[in-house]
């Protein structure tokens, strides 16, 4: 018999109570905190580590856990409320804690105003990064509780042989025509930035960094083509913690071709090695060595942390990561001609999904909802929820896809029949911040933080919102969120944006009263862009309905 949510609970609390603590003369933690990631801190993770939905029932990519004796708490961003509120399990002993709303606590607040005097708090050091783990642990002490770093996960014990297992797939190299840089010369970039910042080891963990670093990619995270390793950069060498025998052939062979001598070690002694790094003759005190430190990421987990023991640590963003987000010439022509072909895919969808009535929507990662389920950021439709696309609602689509010369993520919003003037209305302020946006010109230091309020304005003028960011890095044939870091800003004075996305915007849908010449010219001028990109790939015999709809969706529109 499956177990239930309110059994699994149960079964959670009785784990909690019987935990060793050392030195104490009785057993058992007063909390738990379970969370989304895995030990790489991946924002999509495989099943084997999706320990807070299996516990909660909330299914959403981002979300924390807090299990005292007596309650279950979920703390989760505005894209969620909806979601978790519905997938709960069982409903009436979850409360939800929406994050970013005023009046509730953050997770450590609530914990020092609930329990009790001197409790314990447990976690899994391997879960949690650094730069979380450090002020939970300050604030918690401050209060007189404990933060304890697990030896076991008590998911994982209460999950046993149910757990879905950890995935190994085949490792593929990522050809030089898609990376522009050879793997070789990025490890020599590290070791570079190595000297100038006087570190001995660079720890490479997010799984996004070792892709690009690697030029390898992988499929062991569905839809992000990463594989699950370490690397680890001295002056002089490079380990890589992954089974060999999952490269294939002609990765290994790229790899040595690109002057890569890698020394390989199990996945599962990253951990231990570094322990024995931090304690080798590169770190003995006083050996008048100038790079005594260990590069490591405050992203990093705190198990790792430990690990450096009392070697000075360099605590910041990875050399890797600068090289990553700045996308070389190669990559940027690259990830231009992937959103190109995307947005002919998407046309061909759109035209075809325009011409069909009461479809039902289908079980697959686009997020693809009608109606309030649009409301649901990261929306998915199952058999409970999944409801007919008509031309009375809404229907919104955010889909993305894998190019080996780039990663895609593009959203439209249509309606099929009649909108409300409301839905005009809300459609029509949300267009105007976007057009904010693309047509900004902004000093060079400035950061996206401060264009956000551009996004935003229109819709707070008649006091709306939404609860959620304006934008993110894209990856190239890496992941769909890419982490914010310094910007490269080439020496130029004013910076502008370039569009690469051309899917056209339902015109219909818009209220003209409501732009300004301007914003009529650059949606004009933007359709213009779209017909002549996307019109020439779309000639065969198959593409006559969406050559058509491309055509009556981006005429010219006027007051």
């Amino acid at each position: 018999m499956a177990r239930t949510g309110a059994m699994k609970l149960a079964r959670l609390r009785e784990l909690m109570a019987a935990v060793e603590l050392e030195g104490a003369a009785k057993k058992g933690i007063q909390a738990v905190i379970v969370g989304s990631e895995d030990a790489h801190l991946s924002e999509y993770i495989t099943d084997h580590d999706k320990r807070r939905q299996f516990i909660s029932g909330f299914q959403g990519s981002l979300g924390t856990a807090i299990i005292t004796e007596k309650e279950a708490m979920l703390w989760t961003d505005g894209r969620y409320y909806a979601q978790a509120q519905a997938e709960f399990d069982p409903p009436d002993a979850w409360t939800l804690m929406k994050e970013g709303t005023i009046g509730t606590p953050t997770q450590d607040e609530w914990l020092i105003s609930t329990l009790p005097p001197n409790s314990t708090v447990g976690a899994d050091p391997n879960l949690m990064s650094y730069a979380v783990w450090i002020p939970l642990y300050n604030s918690l002490s401050a209060a007189g509780h404990h933060l304890l770093p697990l030896e076991e996960n008590l998911i994982d014990k209460l999950w046993g042989d149910e757990q879905p297992p950890v995935i190994s797939n085949p490792i593929v190299p990522q050809l030089i025509t898609f990376t522009g840089k050879t793997a070789g010369e990025k490890i020599a970039q590290c070791r570079e930035a190595m000297k100038k910042n006087r570190a001995s080891v660079l720890v490479i963990t997010t799984l996004d960094e070792v892709a690009y670093l690697l030029n390898l990619r992988g499929s062991d995270i569905p839809y992000n083509p990463v594989f699950f390793a370490y690397v680890f950069i001295t002056l002089t060498d490079i380990h890589i913690f992954v089974n060999k025998s999952r490269l294939i052939p002609e990765a290994a062979k790229q790899l040595n071709e690109e002057g890569v001598e890698a020394i390989y070690h199990p996945y599962e002694d990253a951990r231990s090695f570094l322990k024995q790094l931090a304690l080798s003759n590169l770190f003995i005190t006083g050996n008048g060595a100038e790079n005594e430190r260990i590069w490591i990421n405050s992203n990093v987990n705190y198990a790792l942390h430990t690990e450096c023991g009392e070697v000075q640590r360099h605590v910041a963003v990875t050399p890797v990561r600068l090289m990553q987000v700045v996308k070389n010439q190669v990559e940027i022509e690259n990830m231009k001609q992937a959103h190109v072909r995307d947005s002919a895919a998407l046309v061909k969808y759109f035209a075809w999904l325009e011409d069909k009535k009461n479809f039902v929507g289908l079980s697959f990662p686009t997020i693809s909802s009608v109606g309030a389920h649009g409301a649901v950021i990261h929306y998915l439709p199952s058999e409970k929820t999944d409801i007919p696309i008509t031309d009375q609602e809404i229907y919104l689509c955010d889909s993305g896809a894998q190019y080996y010369d780039g990663t895609t993520d593009v959203t439209r919003t249509f309606h099929f029949g009649t909108p409300t003037s409301f839905q005009r209305e809300a459609f029509t302020r949300v267009f105007k911040g976007q057009t904010a946006i693309a047509t900004a010109v902004f000093p060079m230091m400035i950061k996206g933080n401060y264009l956000d309020i551009l996004a935003r304005k229109s819709l707070w003028d008649v006091g709306l919102h939404y609860l959620h960011g304006s934008g993110h890095g894209v990856g190239a044939y890496l992941n769909v969120h890419e982490a914010k870091t310094p910007y490269n800003h080439r020496n130029l004075d004013f910076l502008t944006f370039e569009t690469v996305t051309y899917v056209p915007i339902q015109t219909s849908l818009l209220d003209v009263d409501l732009l300004t010449d301007q914003e009529i010219e650059y949606l004009n001028s933007y359709h213009a862009k779209c017909l002549e990109i996307l019109r020439p790939l779309l000639q065969g015999e198959d593409d006559i309905q969406a050559r058509q709809w491309l055509e009556k969706e981006t005429q010219p529109i006027s007051r």
